[in-house]
This record gives structure tokens, C-alpha cells and sequence, in this order.
């Protein structure tokens, strides 16, 4: 127990400098897990802070493992979204680790919305995790199984890096 305490208490002080979003000029790159019913992926994006509160960046996905049944090809499986994330880490502040950042995407596939959230455990290193759906498609007609790979509820997980 002794060395549990001792390991928490070490850590909490080498993290206690970590921020996780500065700003304007902020540079994150973050790379992980997507999970949706028809398709789990690699996701890999970008953010760059314009403000105190705003970011902006660029995020793809590709999915990887998609069901047998399903014929879809490399356009299917890829998208691609220009984001605006509003960063309500210092607004909520909880801690200087955590930022929390509802926002907006338009991509190849459809106009939407996410929310998510980063802890880093160091100044250059953390955790993120995001939420995303589809507000609306870029079809007038009904979609195909392979069309609706990235027009569905989506979970990302994975690791965030300051540039």
C-alpha cells in the first residue's frame, strides 16, 4: 500500500504541469481507434488553437474491418472532416489536464458534430476520447450499408501529442 501511495504522489507531481489546450498556437496531433456498427478503423487528426477558446483541424478515418457481406472500396471505407472544436477546458476548469471540446466537422460523407475530451499525463503526452454523429448526409435518397460506414454514431479513442 505503502508503494502505491508513493507511486501515486510521484506522479501526481511529475503531471502537475501538463496543460491540455494553451491556446492560440496550440498544435495537437492525435491518432487512435474508431468503433461504429458497420466498421471498426484507424482515426488520425489534427488541431491547431486560433484562440483562447477555438481550435481547428483536420481529422481522417479509414475503416479497416468491416463484415464480410459488406462490398465496399477504398472510397467507402475513407473520409475525411475540417473541424471546429470549441475547448471548454479553462471554462469548466476542472483541471488544467482536461479539456473538454464539443464542435462541428464537415467531411467527404456528411456535416456533423462530436464531443470529446483529452486528459495528458505530461506536457507533451495524454488520452482522448470523442463522440461523433452525422447531423446530415450528402444523399436526397436512402444509403447503402457501405455509404452508411461513416454516416452513423461514432467512438474514437487513442493517444493526443503537443507539437
Amino acid at each position: 500500500m505503502k508503494k502505491i501511495l508513493f507511486l501515486s504522489a510521484l506522479l501526481a507531481t511529475l503531471f502537475v504541469n501538463s496543460q491540455a489546450f494553451t491556446g492560440k498556437g496550440d498544435n495537437k496531433l492525435y491518432m487512435g481507434a474508431s468503433f461504429q456498427e458497420f466498421a471498426t478503423g484507424v482515426n488520425i487528426g489534427y488541431d491547431v488553437g486560433l484562440g483562447e477558446n477555438i481550435s481547428v483541424g483536420i481529422n481522417s478515418t479509414y475503416a479497416l474491418d468491416i463484415p464480410n457481406s459488406l462490398d465496399a472500396d477504398f472510397i467507402d471505407r475513407f473520409d475525411i472532416k475540417a473541424r471546429f472544436n470549441a475547448n471548454l477546458g479553462s471554462v469548466i476548469n476542472v483541471s488544467d489536464q482536461l479539456d473538454v471540446y464539443p464542435g462541428l466537422s464537415l467531411s467527404l460523407k456528411n456535416f456533423g458534430g462530436h464531443l470529446g475530451a483529452r486528459y495528458f499525463f505530461s506536457d507533451g503526452f495524454g488520452v482522448y476520447s470523442e463522440f461523433g454523429v452525422a447531423f446530415a448526409r450528402y444523399s436526397s435518397k436512402r444509403l447503402t450499408i457501405a455509404e452508411e460506414i461513416h454516416n452513423q454514431f461514432v467512438a474514437n479513442i487513442g493517444m493526443v501529442f503537443n507539437l
